[in-house]
């Protein structure tokens, strides 16, 4: 469905995870973008961002942390970073791409758009095929666009796997 929503668009490149799941998703959106290359890229894989200490730790989230140690939290930041360098900036044309990524990397690109601090990206919850579209140019701070939009999916299908809440 996400795929029908986006043909049509002048999409130039669908970039997917190296993990099987997101890989099987580009394949499918891409079926519906013809000529369109679907191709993998190493930074949207599904990673922790940044590991919260000290006062950035909310108690709430003590837990998830559990057994990060510092290896880990710099091999996150390293990808996090090679994540916003690839794909958080402006082209020398104008360009629309389409990321197949995890919910981390989708909360990590957001944060950074709204030039939230690091810890921020913790809570930022979407979706599967949830639409998120953040438009950079030179000159001007991101503008989010979309976050989490599922409008190509039917009611029944919106924000499967989250606890009963609103429903947008």
């Amino acid at each position: 469905m996400l795929g029908e929503r986006l043909a049509g668009l002048p999409v130039a490149a669908v970039w997917h995870s190296p993990l099987p799941r997101a890989a099987a998703s580009a394949r499918v959106i891409g079926t519906h973008l013809p000529d369109v290359p679907v191709a993998e890229a190493a930074e949207l894989v599904d990673h922790v961002p940044y590991v919260p200490t000290g006062a950035d730790l909310a108690p709430a989230w003590a837990g998830f942390f559990d057994g990060y140690d510092d290896a880990e939290r710099v091999q996150g930041e390293s990808l996090a970073a090679a994540l916003v360098e690839r794909f958080a900036r402006t082209a020398d044309v104008e360009t629309h791409e389409v990321l197949v990524t995890h919910a981390f990397q989708v909360a990590w690109l957001l944060r950074h758009a709204l030039d939230a601090p690091p810890a921020r990206w913790i809570g930022l919850n979407s979706g599967n095929t949830g639409l998120t579209v953040i438009q950079y140019r030179d000159g001007v701070p991101p503008t989010v666009v979309l976050f989490n939009d599922m409008g190509h999916l039917p009611a029944d299908l919106r924000w499967t796997g989250f606890p009963p809440s609103p429903r947008p």
